[in-house]
């Protein structure tokens, strides 16, 4: 099995086969972007069903940004629970607002869009407990960048390829799949290879036998 730390020429054959499966995807409309920052936070360790929910709950109790930091804790807890580990993502919802307005002044993250990649992602990374793939949720969806986000589904299915080196983690997998997946391929990449491990490669059981990539995969050829 390839050990090195990324296989370009795996990434772009496994792009193109994607695309051809589940189609071309385009990014057609942005969210704000603290929105997207709020909505990745409550999006940590749950479904995208309850972190839904949970952002939906918020947006009808409080209709600004500003309000959101100023709520009662507990309110603001009771608020999201849905969306799980309420305490956490309540307190850490106001201590990223709170870390927004003391380095800008104002709860707006427009800026973003005119920085470089790289410029908004240490940005972005600077505020608490926000790593790569809150960082790329925001620069992707919401600020026209070309930011690579590797969720579980996207790191498993890089690792069992051998598009990464099996050692590799799922912060390192951004910057390596970053710097060779196309700029404009950044949220087809992305979108294709969520929707394979979501539908074939699971974590548990995956369906090989319905796979496309069985020929460039180190998983399917060690089994």
């Amino acid at each position: 099995m390839k050990t090195e730390a990324v296989q370009p020429e795996k990434v772009l054959q496994t792009l193109a086969i994607l695309r051809a499966v589940y189609g071309p995807r385009a990014l057609h409309s942005q969210r704000d972007p603290v929105a997207e920052l709020v909505l990745t936070i409550l999006s940590q360790n749950t479904s995208d069903r309850n972190s839904g929910r949970a952002f939906r709950q918020l947006c009808a109790r409080y209709t600004t940004w500003d309000a959101v930091l100023d709520a009662d804790l507990a309110e603001l807890t009771d608020t999201i629970r849905v969306g799980g580990l309420a305490n956490i993502k309540a307190a850490r919802i106001q201590n990223t607002l709170r870390a927004i307005i003391e380095r800008r002044g104002a709860l707006n993250l427009d800026f973003l869009r005119d920085l470089s990649l790289d410029e908004a992602r240490r940005w972005l990374t600077a505020l608490p407990g926000i790593g790569p793939k809150t960082a790329g949720c925001v620069l992707c969806f919401a600020c026209d960048q070309p930011a690579m986000i590797v969720d579980t589904h996207i790191h498993r299915v890089a690792k069992r390829v051998g598009m990464i080196g099996p050692s590799v983690s799922a912060d390192a997998a951004h910057y390596l799949l970053e710097a060779v997946v196309p700029p404009e391929d950044a949220y087809q990449f992305h979108v294709s290879v969520l929707l394979h491990g979501r539908q074939i490669c699971h974590a548990q059981r995956p369906k090989c036998e319905q796979c496309p990539l069985t020929e460039l995969c180190d998983f399917y050829q060690q089994r």
